[in-house]
């Protein structure tokens, strides 16, 4: 079997271990067999406190042995300030990261193998609103603020929380194929394993945190019609405002011309349909309401600096 060493501590993040946990039982379970065993580690002793109440049972970090071990993840959480300052916690992550397979991070854990000289010169991620300190913190890191996973080497890092159950999802794709990630992710009714490269923060997520009054459920609905090749005039329309008054007052609100964010949302949804590399480029354009591959084409190359068939390259499963 593979072992997976789980590392929690006092008021760490309860699904920064739950959800990991869960996927490769899941596996476990789609396959008929044991591939996996979990073994919970606890930097304070005989249960992790968790930021949620509840208590975990684990076992004490200095008896967990990790050589040999598949995989290594340290979780996230409001005590990661004082675990990045234990020195004999520390020292475990070292060996952990001589003798496991893979070692790796889910959301603030980042810090605890940064702390320990485990990241310098690698891409990591972490929780987005932690970004700017980890790398104030430690300038030797690449810290991509939007990926969901990264992969470096046998380094692995997450963002927050629930993009912890997305870097396990590939985990097991890399160890037992799409088929069986695909299957875990259907079980957990999740998405279908996001590729690591989507942000976490999304067009979407974050029209919905800044939208208020009627806005709210404009910006729900421009997402659910990017199919329709709508245009801003018809979102003035759905918002009740002239095009001139719901542009005006749209930029107030939200910080970006409609315009600007309608073709945002556009995008976000494209970068997901690339993930499946047997859906043409033109249908990836027709569904995001770009309306031609070149549009498309267009579009991406301003925003992220390279075309949509180079991106699937690099992201697709």
């Amino acid at each position: 079997m593979r072992t997976i060493i789980l590392v929690g501590y006092a008021r760490a993040q309860i699904l920064d271990i739950t959800g990991p946990a869960q996927v490769f039982q899941s596996a476990n379970e789609a396959l008929g067999r044991d591939e996996y065993r979990v073994v919970l580690a606890c930097v304070d002793g005989h249960k992790v406190e968790t930021t949620s109440g509840l208590h975990l049972a684990a076992t004490p970090l200095p008896y967990v042995v990790p050589q040999g071990a598949d995989t290594v993840l340290v979780s996230g959480g409001h005590g990661v300030g004082r675990v990045v300052k234990d020195m004999g916690a520390l020292d475990w992550f070292r060996r952990a990261a001589k003798g496991a397979k893979r070692i790796g991070s889910v959301c603030t854990g980042t810090f605890v193998l940064a702390a320990a000289g485990l990241l310098d010169g690698r891409r990591v991620a972490t929780h987005w609103d932690a970004v700017a300190d980890l790398g104030r913190r430690y300038p030797k890191l690449q810290v991509d603020g939007e990926a969901l996973y990264v992969n470096d080497g046998p380094v692995w890092t997450s963002a927050g929380v629930t993009a912890g159950i997305d870097m396990c999802l590939a985990l097991v794709e890399a160890d037992l194929g799409r088929e069986i990630a695909m299957t875990v992710a259907r079980r957990l009714v999740v998405y279908a394993r996001r590729p690591g490269n989507q942000t976490q923060f999304s067009a979407l997520l974050e029209g919905q945190a800044k939208a208020g009054g009627s806005f709210a459920a404009t910006v729900d609905w421009m997402a659910e019609h990017l199919a329709d090749s709508i245009s801003v005039r018809d979102v003035a329309d759905r918002a009740g405002m002239s095009e001139r008054s719901f542009h005006r007052h749209f930029v107030s609100e939200m910080g970006d011309t409609p315009a600007r964010y309608l073709e945002r949302l556009r995008l976000d949804a494209a970068r997901t349909l690339l993930a499946s590399p047997e859906l043409p480029l033109k249908s990836v354009a027709a569904e995001t309401g770009f309306g031609s591959a070149g549009r498309l084409i267009q579009a991406f190359e301003r925003r992220f600096g390279l075309s949509p068939t180079a991106y699937r390259r690099l992201h697709a499963g």
